[in-house]
């Protein structure tokens, strides 16, 4: 297994897209509560583990999880409400050395828990026309709504199983 992929690469089908929306605002949905059962009890040192050499510890994966789906729910909103929207992409790395990423990780446990009670809300409302509405990504150019809720579903998924899969590999469960 390859411990920075450990469930490998986001494939996106378009033909299978509409298909698969259910799903992946399910595993949205049930992210943070996956996320606070696989952090539940761990250790200072624990945390600052890094799930693989070279990589972010336990802790920042939590905090980056926080950081990143906020920046997402920002970017939906942006798409359905704007005309091709030029988002803004942020050094991940960076924001993973601010202080900010010292703190308990409950402070980012119960911020997605919020923030993914509103961004499921929102990702339900939305109908076929807002689904194919687009944002311009600098990097990756031209993302679909429905393209991006896959890309975020399969994100949580991936941060989550770098915990779970370290968490095994230590015995810590």
């Amino acid at each position: 297994m390859d411990e920075r992929y450990p469930i490998g690469h986001f494939s996106y089908q378009e033909d299978e897209a509409d298909k698969l929306i259910d799903t992946w605002i399910t595993e949205i949905e049930m992210l943070p509560e996956k996320l606070a059962k696989a952090v539940s009890g761990l250790s200072e040192e624990q945390l600052e583990t890094p799930y693989r050499v070279g990589g972010w510890t336990v802790r920042q994966v939590v905090h980056h999880l926080a950081d990143s789906h906020l920046n997402a729910y920002t970017r939906f909103k942006l798409a359905v409400t704007e005309q091709n929207p030029i988002i803004k992409p942020y050094e991940e790395g960076e924001w993973a050395e601010l202080a900010d990423y010292k703190e308990p990780i409950e402070v980012s446990v119960q911020l997605l828990q919020a923030l993914h009670t509103r961004l499921v809300v929102l990702l339900k409302s939305l109908n076929q026309e807002q689904l194919q509405k687009v944002f311009i990504h600098p990097d990756s150019g031209q993302v679909l709504v429905k393209e991006n809720i896959g890309i975020y579903a399969w994100h949580g998924n991936h941060h989550l199983a770098h915990i779970t899969s370290l968490c095994k590999k230590k015995g810590w469960f």
